[in-house]
C-alpha cells in the first residue's frame, strides 16, 4: 500500500470518527432532567437523599434507590457536605452519604471534543476535498522532485537469463556489473568505471529489460524513470528533477539510473525555432553535468535507451558521458529460438509445437513481437477450450500478428472470391517460379485485417545484404497480382494499389539510394530534409538537375517494365500452375506446405515436400532469410521483413 493510500485512509477515517461522535451526541439519552442545586437540599431535608456522588462539577443524587442526574454547580464541589450540614441535614453513616471522585477524564475529553466538534468536521471535510482535488496541487507543491521509481536490487526480478537472443549485448553489460561488484579489480589497473551506457536498436528489442537485468546481476538500486518525465511547464522543473534524481542515486550509491527514450530530451541543443528559452535544453545541460561536470560522481551509472541515436546531441554521446554504446538487433533465427524458450515457461504446450519451425517462420521479429505471438497463441487455445496449446494456434498466432485477424464474417461476391483466388495465387506462381525470391510458404483467400487475402514467403537464409537480381525477382513476385487479374479478367482491380507501391519504391531505392542502375551509375540522388523537433523526413532537396530527374523517372519506369515482361512471361508459361492454385483456393481457401509444393510441382532451387518446416512437419533444417539491408526502413520494403505480399489494403475495403 503506497502512501497516497494510507493517506486517504486517514482522511476517511477522520470523517467517519466525527459523523460517529455527532451521532453519539444527538441519540445521547435525554430521559433525565437536569435540576439546580436549590432542589438537592429540598430533597435531603426531606429524607429522600440516600446518597450523593461528586465528580467535579457534577453531582449525581441518589433519590431512594434511584438515579437523577443534577446540574453542574458554581460552588466548589468539596463544599456539598458543608453545605448540607448548614442545612441542618445529617452526613455520613445516620445521613446522606457523600462520596467525591476526581474529574473523569473521558467525560472532559468528550467534552473537548463537543466543543471544537464544529471544527473538526470542518477541517476533515477540507482536507478531503483538498486531497480529491490534490493531483494538480500536490504536483505543484513538489514539481521539482524526481518521479523516478526504485528498485533496491535485493530482490532482482529480470537476471541476464531472462533476456534471451542479445549475447554480444550481455557480454558488454557484463563487464558494467563487474565493476559495480568489484570495482577494486578494476581500480587496481587504473581503469575507471563507465560513466553511461547507451543502448540503441529498434523498438522492441529489449533495450528495457536488459537495463533491468544489469541491475538484478549487480544486485544495487535502480532508478527508473523516461525522458519525458523531466520537462513539465514550470521553467527549471527540467534541471531540477535531474539534480533530484542524481542526489537519490548518490546517497544509495552504488547505484544505476535508467532513462528511457532519452532522445525526448537529448535532442540536439540549438535546434529549435525562435529565441525563447527552451526547457528541454536546459534539463539536457544539467544532464550533461552530472554524468562528467566539475562535480561528476564515479559511482553512479548511467544506462539510456534510444531508437533515434541520429537525433541525439553530441556532447551526450563523447566518452566520458556515454562511454559505451551497446547495439540490440533484431535477432536472428536462432535468437528467436531462444527469446521464444524464455516467453513459453509456464505455458503448456502440445507435442506437436517445434520453436524451430516458429523461429523459422518469424524473421525480422523483435523480441516484443515473439512475446506477442506466444500470448496470442495461448488466448487462441484457451478460446477454444483446449488445455494446451498446439501447433494450430501458433501457426495462427503468426499470421495475425503478420497480418491481423481473420475476418470471416466479411461478405464477399463470388466474382470478389475468384479475382482474389486468381490474385494471391499470382504472387505465389510468380515467387515460386522466380529462383532468386523468396520460398512461397502459405497462401490464402481469408480476409486479414485490411488485406482481403496473402500470400506469405520464408527466407531462405539470414543474410543482411541483398543483391540486384534479389529484388529484381521480388518485384516481379509483387506483380504476381496485377499481371494475373489482367491476364483472367482482362482488367485490373484496385487490390493490387499496396503491391504497385512497394515495387515502385523498390525500383526508385535501386536508382536513387543503392546504385543499382547501370545507366546513372553508383550514385546517391536527393538530400534528405528533417524536421526540427520530430525529426521525421518531410522532403527531400535536390542536388541534381532536371535532365537527371526526367533520367531517373526513366531507369525507375524501365526497370518496373522489366519486372513487369518478366511476370507476364512466367505467368504464361506455367498458366495451368496459376488456374490449379486458384481453383484449390476456391475451394478450400487455404493452401500451405507441402499442399502448395505438390500443387505447383518441381521448379529450380525450389525444395521437395517435406524439405520446408511446415505445420505437419515441425522442426526441418530450412532457414528462413529476412529480406534485410543496412538501413532501416526504405531499404527493407515488404514493412516487416519475410512478410507476404497481400490483396486489397486499406483503400480497397
Amino acid at each position: 500500500m503506497n502512501t497516497r493510500s494510507v493517506r486517504n485512509i486517514a482522511v476517511y477515517l477522520v470523517i467517519l470518527s466525527a459523523l460517529v461522535l455527532v451521532l453519539v451526541v444527538l441519540l445521547r439519552p435525554t430521559g433525565s432532567q437536569d435540576k439546580p442545586l436549590s432542589y438537592v437540599l429540598s430533597e435531603a431535608k426531606a429524607g429522600n437523599v440516600d446518597r450523593i456522588e461528586v465528580r467535579g462539577d457534577n453531582l449525581t443524587v441518589y433519590l431512594n434507590g434511584q438515579t437523577e442526574p443534577v446540574t453542574s454547580r458554581k460552588e466548589s464541589s468539596s463544599s456539598i457536605e458543608e453545605i448540607l450540614r448548614d442545612s441542618g441535614v445529617p452526613v455520613g453513616p445516620d445521613g446522606v452519604e457523600i462520596s467525591i471522585e476526581g474529574p473523569s477524564q473521558f467525560g472532559n475529553i468528550f467534552g473537548l471534543l463537543l466543543n471544537f466538534l464544529p471544527l473538526i468536521i470542518f477541517g476533515a471535510i477540507l482536507i478531503f476535498m483538498m486531497r480529491q482535488a490534490g493531483g494538480a496541487n500536490n504536483q505543484a507543491m513538489s514539481f521539482g522532485k524526481s518521479r523516478a521509481r526504485q528498485f533496491t536490487g535485493t530482490k532482482p526480478t529480470v537476471t541476464f537469463i531472462d533476456v534471451a537472443g542479445q549475447e554480444e549485448a550481455k557480454q558488454e553489460l557484463q563487464e558494467i556489473v563487474e565493476f559495480l561488484k568489484y570495482p577494486e579489480k578494476f581500480a587496481a589497473l587504473g581503469a575507471r568505471i563507465p560513466h553511461g551506457v547507451l543502448l540503441l536498436g529498434p523498438p522492441g528489442t529489449g533495450k528495457t529489460m536488459i537495463a533491468r537485468a544489469v541491475s538484478g546481476e549487480a544486485g544495487v538500486p535502480f532508478f527508473h524513470l523516461s525522458g519525458s518525465e523531466f520537462v513539465e511547464m514550470f521553467v527549471g522543473v527540467g534541471a531540477s528533477r535531474v539534480r533530484d534524481l542524481f542526489d537519490n542515486a548518490k546517497r544509495n550509491a552504488p547505484a544505476i539510473v535508467f532513462i528511457d527514450e532519452i532522445d525526448a530530451v537529448g535532442r540536439q541543443r540549438g535546434a529549435g525555432l525562435g529565441g525563447s528559452h527552451d526547457e528541454r535544453e536546459q534539463t539536457l545541460n544539467q544532464i550533461l553535468v552530472e554524468m562528467d561536470g566539475f562535480d561528476s560522481n564515479q559511482n553512479v551509472i548511467v544506462l539510456a535507451s534510444t531508437n533515434r541515436p541520429d537525433v541525439l546531441d553530441p556532447a551526450l554521446l563523447r566518452p566520458g558521458r556515454f562511454d559505451r554504446q551497446v547495439t540490440l538487433d533484431l535477432p536472428d533465427v536462432k535468437g528467436r529460438r531462444a527469446v521464444l524458450d524464455v516467453h513459453v515457461k509456464g505455458k503448456p504446450l502440445d507435442s506437436s509445437v517445434s520453436l524451430e519451425t516458429i523461429a523459422k517462420q518469424t524473421p525480422g521479429f523483435s523480441g516484443a513481437d515473439l512475446a506477442n505471438l506466444v500470448n496470442e497463441a495461448a488466448i487462441l487455445a484457451a478460446r477454444r477450450g483446449k488445455k494446451r496449446i498446439s501447433m494450430d494456434e501458433m501457426n495462427e498466432a503468426v499470421d495475425r500478428v503478420i497480418a491481423g485477424p481473420e475476418r470471416k464474417s466479411r461478405v464477399i461476391t463470388e466474382v470478389e472470391k475468384k479475382i482474389i483466388a486468381y490474385h494471391e495465387a499470382g504472387h505465389t506462381v510468380a515467387g515460386y517460379f522466380s529462383p532468386r525470391a523468396d520460398i512461397p510458404y502459405k497462401v490464402t483467400i481469408v480476409a486479414r485485417g485490411m488485406a482481403g487475402g496473402f500470400t506469405r514467403s520464408l527466407p531462405s537464409d539470414d543474410r543482411r545484404l541483398q543483391d540486384r537480381s534479389y529484388y529484381e525477382a521480388m518485384m516481379t513476385m509483387a506483380l504476381g497480382g496485377h499481371v494475373s487479374e489482367e491476364m483472367v479478367f482482362g482488367e485490373m482491380t484496385t487490390g493490387a494499389h499496396d503491391d504497385i507501391g512497394k515495387v515502385t519504391q523498390i525500383a526508385r531505392n535501386m536508382v536513387t539510394q543503392w546504385g543499382m542502375s547501370s545507366r546513372l551509375g553508383p550514385r546517391t540522388f536527393g538530400k534528405r530534409q528533417s524536421m526540427v523537433f520530430l525529426g521525421r523526413d518531410i522532403s527531400e532537396e535536390r542536388d541534381y538537375s532536371e535532365r537527371t530527374a526526367e533520367e531517373i523517372d526513366d531507369e525507375v519506369r524501365r526497370i518496373i517494365d522489366e519486372a513487369h515482361d518478366r511476370c507476364r512471361t512466367l505467368m504464361a508459361a506455367h498458366r495451368d500452375r496459376l488456374d490449379a492454385l486458384a481453383q484449390r483456393l476456391i475451394e478450400v481457401e487455404t493452401v500451405e506446405g507441402d499442399d502448395l509444393l505438390e500443387l505447383l510441382g518441381p521448379a529450380e532451387g525450389r525444395p521437395r515436400p517435406g524439405e520446408i518446416p511446415s505445420q505437419s512437419q515441425p522442426g526441418v533444417s530450412a532457414e528462413p532469410k529476412a529480406p534485410e539491408s543496412s538501413d532501416e526502413e526504405e531499404e527493407a520494403p515488404q514493412g516487416r521483413p519475410g512478410l507476404a505480399w497481400g490483396q486489397g489494403g486499406s483503400s480497397s475495403e
